[in-house]
């Protein structure tokens, strides 16, 4: 079940760059919001893909329920109740808006991942 996964590392690596690019560089109403939040999901993806042996369709939809998780989480303003806001990285990192289209981006990224995984 536990492996390491060189391919998938590389992967994680690259889409982890991309992602702090796109946090320092792009301040639009399009690639920072939406792309990176597709992004996001398939950089969670090749990470636990990076150190587990899952079936990827198992592996996909079990990162689109955490992001929706997370992103509901946000409609309770869970990181203001937590007291979480005062670490800037992570209250970033988790986010404090609820908005609909972040879970369509996520079901974009999942249906990404899962379109390259099953491609022949």
């Amino acid at each position: 079940m536990f492996i390491f996964n060189k391919k998938y590392f590389y992967f994680t690596l690259i889409l982890f760059l991309i992602e702090v690019c796109i946090a320092i560089f792009i301040n639009d109403s399009l690639i920072r919001p939406f792309i990176g939040d597709v992004l996001v999901v398939i950089l969670i993806y090749c990470f636990v893909k990076t150190f587990c042996n899952i079936h990827s369709s198992i592996v996909a939809l079990s990162v689109f329920a955490f992001s929706c998780t997370i992103e509901i989480l946000q409609y309770f303003n869970f990181v203001n109740n937590l007291g979480l806001q005062k670490y800037k990285i992570l209250a970033v990192a988790l986010g404090s808006v609820f908005d609909w289209k972040d879970i369509i981006a996520y079901a974009i990224g999942t249906i990404t991942v899962l379109w390259l995984e099953n491609r022949t």
